[in-house]
């Protein structure tokens, strides 16, 4: 009999520090992919593999998208830098086999996100992060997705009116030594905001 494993990490890392207005800035550091269509959340269950990441970061957020959709509120657009942020935590996590939202070098989600010069200078910010990983179909981004919507604290940053945009790195592997040797992914959505 296969076991199936899912852990996902609740997540009130929700910060908000306001500042001066920066300076004009331009958004053109902003890019975005599709975003809830029909296409992307059909990929609901696919298996993360190296070829699938795209599809699959492309599912996630589309079904997060829909979840915030079907409350009225905007949809998420991906982040490049964000998306740097994310997926550096999550190889890192697969690689050093812990599974936290501190990296073993003592750096926190935020210090991540702020280190990809996510936030202009001087401008006000609010920032957050799930993350999570599975393995056999609970690795998918539908499972994932799911999950973290029963989960008050990861529910709450999906649905923070506050994030405009997000960063999500999906890598195969597991956090955690598994003795099992199942097929698994490790996700790391990265939401923010700044002004």
């Amino acid at each position: 009999m296969r076991r199936h494993r899912l852990l996902s990490l609740l997540c009130l890392l929700i910060v908000s520090v306001f500042a001066l207005p920066a300076a004009a800035h331009g958004a053109g550091h902003r890019a975005s992919r599709a975003t809830t269509s029909t296409a992307a959340c059909a990929a609901a269950d696919v298996d993360v593999t190296g070829a699938t990441l795209e599809k699959a970061t492309d599912a996630t957020l589309c079904l997060l998208n829909r979840e915030r959709s079907q409350r009225g509120m905007k949809p998420l657009q991906l982040d490049p830098k964000l998306g740097r942020a994310a997926r550096a935590h999550s190889q890192d996590m697969v690689k050093r086999q812990y599974f936290e939202h501190e990296s073993q070098d003592g750096r926190t989600p935020f210090q991540r996100m702020l280190a990809t010069r996510y936030v202009p200078k001087g401008a006000s910010w609010t920032l957050g992060e799930n993350i999570g990983w599975g393995t056999l179909d609970l690795a998918q981004p539908g499972a994932l997705v799911k999950a973290w919507m029963d989960s008050p604290g990861h529910r709450a940053n999906i649905l923070n009116p506050r994030f405009r945009e997000i960063g999500i790195g999906i890598v195969p592997g597991v956090p955690l030594h598994d003795e099992e040797g199942q097929p698994g992914a490790t996700y790391t959505t990265d939401f923010g905001q700044h002004s």
